[in-house]
């Protein structure tokens, strides 16, 4: 299929009728001004608006799409990363005497709320104190940072976590399917340094003994196109952690490249996949290619834009309060990107009309004050809405936590 959807791209720039908008490439020069880059085309490939369309500059967050897509072809969206909580040691009497072992295959998403999840699964098991430690076997990312030691996620997993963290945890735990509490009335496991070991007797070791390590508690991410969406939602550059998912940011520029015609993927160059790294280049016409290759990714699991992409004026994050007037809030769903640094911002997204079907567009500026930037494009985006008849986008926000997405099993003893 993707085969098929390069081709269908490589001949809509060769042969698609040239039909710009007059009035839509006027407005593009009037507001957004004439040596900005903006691509614009419709679903049959006809270019609306085509200015410095080749040229590559800083894309910022927009970075993230090329990552996205890399993510579903490698990974698909049911994925979800797994850590597990393991230890040799025994249990008695509410303690286990040992030290607790945690292994990510590359989570970056674990935070408070999981962790505190986690300390009521051992609680289930019947862990209430660990004389010992917490320490991690493989490379841990927590909180959105590197914890190599664990000390963030021992921290976390002690209680000792924003009181809204636990809120969150407690109402979800507070009832299970029969209606009857289940969560613990304080947040948390203790750490202690007494290591004496339990006693024995006659009968043998009194308690539960692990001989050998197993695994006690195992925590599932939610699934990835979930994941995903709430990242790119609030272009959050813990993303970057998730091109090594992806193969590495190489393997992301190459799986990029290889969506877009053969004779635009000069055009494309990622230092990281998030937007980040200086080096980081795309055009506005490649970044629509890019947008529609995602688009067709999705369309083989039967998913749409809107699940993986924010919606203007309806999931919170960074298009919450943009575009989000009368007859615009749920017409847009896009990425934004911002880095002042490089002057670099951009806008691109993809809005369903009645006149060109879904019309794609890439706004990529270079030089503008980002507060100037943004204005320009939400107006230069309204244009397109009203000349183009824009309808609402088909979708409805998921309401619920993170924490309610993902998996946390005790394993049964």
């Amino acid at each position: 299929m993707r085969s098929v959807v390069i081709a269908i791209l490589g001949l809509a720039v060769a042969s698609a009728a040239w039909g710009e908008e007059p009035g839509l490439a006027a407005a593009a020069r009037s507001i957004l001004g004439s040596d900005q880059g903006v691509y614009v085309e419709s679903t049959d490939g006809t270019v609306l608006v085509a200015q410095a369309a080749d040229r590559p500059v800083h894309p910022a967050s927009v970075s993230k799409v090329p990552t996205t897509l890399a993510l579903l072809r490698k990974l698909g969206p049911k994925h979800r990363f797994v850590t597990t909580f393991s230890s040799s040691g025994r249990i008695l009497d509410g303690t286990l005497y040992g030290d607790l072992s945690v292994a990510s295959d590359g989570d970056p998403s674990l935070v408070d709320e999981d962790a505190l999840l986690v300390a009521e699964r051992l609680k289930q098991l019947g862990i209430q104190r660990v004389a010992g430690t917490l320490h991690a076997r493989s490379a841990l990312i927590f909180d959105w940072q590197n914890d190599s030691d664990a000390t963030l996620l021992r921290r976390a997993l002690s209680g000792l976590t924003p009181l809204a963290a636990w809120t969150a945890v407690h109402g979800l735990e507070s009832l299970n399917t029969a209606g009857t509490a289940t969560s613990s009335a304080s947040p948390g496991i203790r750490f202690t340094t007494a290591t004496t070991q339990p006693a024995t007797s006659a009968a043998g070791i009194r308690g539960t003994e692990l001989l050998d390590e197993k695994t006690l508690v195992t925590h599932r991410s939610q699934p990835l196109l979930s994941l995903v969406k709430s990242l790119n939602d609030y272009s959050n550059n813990i993303i970057k952690s998730f091109a090594d998912a992806a193969g590495g940011v190489a393997a992301v520029e190459a799986i990029a490249r290889s969506a877009v015609p053969a004779q635009m993927s000069a055009e494309i160059t990622l230092g990281d996949g998030a937007g980040t790294d200086p080096s980081n280049r795309l055009s506005p016409r490649v970044a629509v290619k890019l947008l529609r290759a995602l688009e067709g990714e999705l369309a083989s699991t039967g998913h749409t834009l809107p699940d993986i992409l924010p919606v203007s004026g309806v999931d919170d994050g960074t298009l919450r309060d943009r575009l989000n007037g009368v007859g615009e809030a749920g017409h847009v769903v896009g990425k934004t990107g911002t880095f002042g640094d490089y002057g670099a911002s951009a806008l691109i997204g993809a809005i369903p009309t009645t006149d060109r079907g879904t019309v794609y567009f890439a706004i990529l500026n270079h030089g503008v004050p980002v507060p100037q930037a943004r204005l320009r494009q939400d107006r230069f985006v309204r244009a397109m809405l009203v000349r183009l008849h824009s309808v609402s986008w088909n979708y409805q926000r998921d309401p619920r936590p993170a924490i309610a997405r993902a998996q946390v099993l005790a394993t049964p003893r």
